[in-house]
């Protein structure tokens, strides 16, 4: 059934963009002349935000500095919404309303790329702890996109009609700021959009390059701890205890089997035991050991039967090796799987090959990441769409993948985006867009 429905959704993309390419439309030239004279305002923005990166619910100065420039530009600005998110409303006349959404915060990674503008920033984790921070995402390039197109939609108004709604949203690494927004007031509080944008980069192809992908792009992703219980002793005598870690051992492998031997292997699941700790040191058997997993799913239905599947294998395994009590298996839920609608995408990728040129713009396949952009597409009346964006020199990528390396990626202390080919063509290519959403009175 879902094969048939992905067959169905790929007819339809390359008929619609297939037939349509044609009559895509560029840019207007002075939309391309003011780019280039915005340019070095756009990379010293850039490498600000790279050198000062701020975690997740502590963007206050990310936050402050866009919500300045936004409002520069004529926006209505609101700060401090969803904890450190920025609104800026741009009314221009009837028409649709349009999101297009960045995100603030950073990752805790130390920095290891030599840039002259490198992060040396250090700050206190939510647990306490002294943490590097660094923009190893990428959300530094998508801020400076943001703002490139803000600062191109306001100095065109003639061309376009309709609202645009620009959003900086906090702690998307966390995936839990897209919901702090809504709840809130996102949609209420503020125009609540027919559509939503937003972009990310990406490793995978040259720099550029916009990806999209139809139907289910970005899995679902939540946290699973589970504890379990054991009857501590000494090492010399095990038989005189009940080994928790040997317990945690037996239910780490058996969680695999899940995915091999109990869920159908066109619907993707990914389950990976990130974290385990017990004990102390050699000679001693803890009572109870620790796990934190990571749980990526597709599908709402194979989301539940998994993580009942996660309790089930871990109180089974306990219950074999005799556990004093059942283990303790907590949820803590992260966001939806990112669903592009097919038409919508279709309309949008006809606009951005007009934008950047059909060589340009290529299709990706879906991903395992989570992202929780996935949040606004579960509203009623949005439609959502995610697309990527290519950021690696393609000399430097296709001398990679003849010396079968890996370059880094994003989350990896390395991950130093090809910049100014990537912002501008995702300038480009948001602009396209909401140019083709929101179209100038006729």
């Amino acid at each position: 059934m879902k094969s048939s429905r992905i067959l169905r959704t790929t007819l339809f993309l390359a008929g619609v963009i297939g037939t349509q390419v044609a009559g895509a439309a560029a840019l207007p030239a002075p939309f391309a002349e003011q780019l280039n004279a915005s340019y070095p305002a756009i990379e010293t923005l850039y490498q600000d935000l790279h050198r000062n990166p701020e975690l997740g619910f502590n963007e206050h100065q990310t936050a402050a500095k866009l919500a300045e420039r936004a409002k520069a530009l004529g926006f209505d600005v609101t700060t401090g919404v969803g904890g450190t998110g920025v609104v800026a409303i741009l009314r221009n006349g009837p028409g649709p309303t349009v999101m297009l959404r960045t995100e603030l915060d950073a990752l805790p990674v130390q920095e290891k790329t030599s840039l002259p503008f490198a992060s040396k920033v250090t700050t206190k984790n939510a647990a306490g702890d002294t943490v590097s921070v660094m923009h190893a995402c990428g959300h530094d390039l998508h801020m400076s996109a943001w703002y490139g197109t803000a600062k191109l939609m306001a100095g065109n108004r003639k061309a376009w009609s309709g609202t645009l709604m620009l959003v900086g949203q906090p702690s998307e690494e966390p995936v839990n700021g897209a919901s702090a927004m809504l709840k809130d007031g996102l949609f209420t509080r503020f125009p609540k959009p027919d559509y939503a944008l937003s972009f990310h980069d990406d490793a995978s192809m040259p720099s550029g390059t916009i990806m999209y992908h139809a139907g289910p792009f970005r899995a679902s992703s939540d946290v699973v701890s589970i504890t379990v219980f054991g009857q501590g002793g000494h090492g010399a005598v095990p038989h005189e205890a009940r080994d928790p870690i040997v317990m945690a051992s037996r239910i780490v492998l058996a969680l695999q089997t899940l995915v091999s031997r109990e869920n159908n292997p066109i619907d993707p699941v990914v389950i990976t035991v990130g974290s385990i700790h017990g004990g102390t040191q050699a000679n001693i058997i803890p009572d109870q050991v620790t796990m934190q997993l990571s749980v990526r799913t597709f599908k709402p239905e194979v989301r539940k039967r998994v993580l009942a599947s996660i309790a089930r294998e871990a109180k089974g395994e306990a219950m074999a090796a005799g556990a004093p009590k059942e283990p303790l298996v907590e949820v803590k839920p992260g966001t939806d799987s990112v669903y592009n609608d097919p038409e919508t995408l279709a309309r949008m990728v006809k606009a951005v090959q007009g934008a950047v040129g059909p060589e340009f713009v290529k299709e990706m396949p879906p991903k395992m990441t989570s992202e929780d952009f996935s949040q606004y597409g579960q509203q009623p009346g949005v439609k959502a769409i995610l697309l990527h964006v290519g950021a690696v020199d393609a000399a430097r990528l296709d001398a990679a993948k003849k010396a079968g390396q890996p370059l880094p990626g994003t989350h990896s202390p390395q991950w130093a985006p090809d910049f100014k080919p990537t912002v501008v063509n995702t300038i480009k290519a948001e602009t396209a867009i909401l140019l083709d959403l929101m179209p100038a009175k006729k």
